[in-house]
C-alpha cells in the first residue's frame, strides 16, 4: 500500500514558526490515529529539534535559513523529517554526552541539557542524515493498528 504524503511545510529559521510546526505536527498525529501520549512526546520532540535548529544553527550563528517539513503515513508509521542548512550537526555526538549526565547522581547534573535524549527516547526510532548542503532529521512513531488509508 502507497503512504499518505501530507502536504510539507517550509517556515522561516526563527522562534515565531514554532507555533505553525507544533500545528502541523498535531494535524499529521491526527491524521495517523496516533494516541495522547505518542502525539504529545511527538510534538515534543520536534518542537525540541525545531528549537535547536532555530536557535544554535542559524541564530547563534548570524545564518539565516528555513525548517522543511514532511510527513508520511503508512500503515505502520508515522514519519516526519525537519531539513536545515545549518552547518552540520549529528544530534546523536551530543546525546552520547547527555547520556552520560542522566546516569550522574542527581547533584551532580547540570541543570538542562537533555533534550535530545528525551527526543529520541520519546519517538519510536530517530535517524539523522547529512544530504548535501541539509541536515535531515527524521522521527518516527509506530501506529497503534493498521489502518486502511
Amino acid at each position: 500500500m502507497k503512504p499518505l504524503l501530507m502536504e510539507s511545510l517550509t517556515v522561516f529559521g526563527t522562534l515565531n514558526s514554532l507555533e505553525m510546526i507544533a500545528k502541523y505536527v498535531k494535524e499529521a498525529a491526527v491524521v495517523a490515529g496516533l494516541d495522547k501520549k505518542a502525539s504529545y512526546n511527538l510534538r515534543l520532540a520536534v518542537e525540541e529539534i525545531a528549537t535547536n535548529i532555530i536557535v544554535y544553527g542559524y541564530q547563534e550563528t548570524g545564518r539565516e535559513g528555513v525548517l522543511d517539513l514532511r510527513v508520511s503515513i503508512d500503515e505502520q508509521a508515522l514519519s516526519l523529517s525537519i531539513e536545515d542548512t545549518s552547518e552540520a550537526f549529528n544530534p546523536f555526538h551530543k546525546l552520547n554526552v547527555e547520556e552520560e549526565q542522566v546516569h550522574l547522581p542527581i547533584e551532580q547534573r547540570p541543570i538542562g541539557g537533555l533534550g535530545l535524549y528525551l527526543v529520541i527516547h520519546g519517538v519510536d526510532k530517530f535517524l539523522y542524515e547529512r544530504v548535501g548542503d541539509r541536515n535531515r532529521n527524521i522521527l518516527v512513531v509506530n501506529l497503534p493498528n493498521k489502518k486502511d488509508y
